[in-house]
């Protein structure tokens, strides 16, 4: 039996967010994991992440956090070729990478205001 068409645009989809998702995670660990950090480094770390990521095709997205996860990408594609200092990139991709991972958890976890006001008529 074969898939049908709204499956195989759902894996497609998948498998782009998967590659959006790589390509981010594997940036970050190099800024994060790497002593001496180069320009020439940063642009081979680029460059073999960009091999993955052009394998899959490049898919429409309407969430907005998933939205926001291309916008950084294409951020980070676009530093390779700027001529600004290494710290100032890794502190700028920090800090989007940072605000994406606080908007996602702002969605997941949520406070209780008055917690302790809320059984107060039940006693």
């Amino acid at each position: 039996m074969a898939a049908s068409k709204k499956a195989i645009e759902n894996a497609t989809r998948l498998r782009y967010i998967r590659a959006l998702e790589r390509f981010h995670k594997s940036i970050i660990s190099y800024f994060n994991n790497t002593p001496e950090l180069s320009h020439a480094g940063y642009t081979k770390k680029i460059d073999n992440s960009l091999k993955l990521l052009n394998r899959v095709d490049e898919i429409a997205l309407y969430k907005g956090e998933l939205q926001d996860l291309q916008k950084l990408v294409k951020k980070m594609i676009a530093y390779k070729d700027s001529q600004e200092d290494i710290e100032a990139i890794k502190d700028d991709i920090l800090h989007s990478s940072n605000q994406l991972d606080k908007s996602k958890n702002a969605r997941r976890y949520k406070k209780d205001k008055h917690a302790h006001s809320k059984y107060d008529e039940w006693e």
